[in-house]
């Protein structure tokens, strides 16, 4: 990514101090490359410790600038204490939050285990909460400004078959962003949110298009617009909220997604026509790509 490819004037984010959950990899690396190029101090944050200090080196290389790796379970309310209590002491409180890390994965729901289940609820919905609350309440004790934003999708708005811990637990941030606007608001603590349609990433095929991996996204016929979504399009909409400019934004989730929620509903409706071969080979191959994840992490 080059500074062509965003909309903003270089020095936007001079002086703020962004974290960036799941910051390693797919969106969260393309927004946390934005941040960077644009001022920002920027720390990212996951389970996979070595795939952090790659990603950081390789921005700072081509960026300058300061990227800090910061390996962390948000699963864990006191790891989050301690990454936090690292990241204030490495430079002051943090400007901005974005609770990017996910987990996902295609499956008929009477095929899921309680502990399928909370492989994804225990990240998405109880980690990024947690995470927001640690960094809230050091905001409000400062009485300093910040912003939030989520990466959900459209998905809160109507449901999806085969997803529902994701949808469920999505569901749930986009209620503690509404809710939270209010509540911090008076604070100086803005919360909002994004709900990308298709960005491709490698995670994201593995394991919701498994089948078809990097060809999951090459018909794209029912999209208003006919594409996938562009990386530095979904960073531009993160950094207009996160910077000062979107300062009376709050309590909003933006769908980037091309129209396809208002078309299509956006979801995976159309995995009803599988039978139990094309589920099999499905969790076949989320099995490996787990096993790859997990060969990775150092916490």
């Amino acid at each position: 990514m080059t500074l062509d490819d965003l909309m903003f004037k270089p020095g936007l984010l001079d002086g703020q101090r962004i974290l960036i959950t799941g910051g390693g990899t797919g969106l969260g690396k393309v927004m946390a490359e934005a941040c960077l190029m644009l001022g920002a101090e920027v720390y990212i944050l996951g389970r996979r410790g070595g795939v952090l200090e790659e990603t950081a080196a390789e921005l700072m290389k081509a960026h300058g600038g300061k990227v800090g790796a910061v390996p962390c379970d948000i699963r864990a309310p006191e790891a989050i204490a301690e990454a936090l209590d690292a990241i204030w002491a490495d430079g002051g409180a943090l400007t901005g939050l974005v609770n990017n890390a996910a987990g996902n994965f295609i499956s008929r729901t009477e095929d899921l285990s309680p502990r399928g289940f909370d492989a994804i609820a225990n990240i998405v919905f109880r980690g990024s909460f947690l995470m927001t609350l640690d960094c809230g309440k050091r905001w409000i004790a400062e009485g300093r400004k910040a912003s939030v934003v989520s990466i959900l999708t459209t998905w809160v708005w109507n449901g999806s078959p085969f997803v529902v811990p994701s949808a469920m637990s999505k569901a749930g941030l986009n209620a503690m962003t509404q809710s939270l606007a209010v509540e911090w608001g008076g604070k100086g603590v803005r919360l909002n949110a994004i709900a990308p349609g298709p960005f491709p990433t490698e995670g994201m095929s593995a394991r919701l298009n498994p089948d078809r991996k990097g060809e999951a996204y090459s018909d794209m016929s029912a999209n208003p617009l006919g594409r996938v979504g562009r990386m530095p399009e979904l960073a531009n909409l993160a950094v207009y909220l996160l910077s000062p400019g979107a300062e009376y934004v709050n309590g909003q989730t933006i769908a980037i997604d091309g129209g396809a929620y208002q078309a299509t509903g956006g979801n995976f409706s159309a995995l009803r026509a599988w039978g139990d071969e094309e589920w099999e080979r499905a969790r076949a191959a989320i099995r490996g790509t787990n096993d790859k994840d997990r060969a990775q992490r150092t916490v």
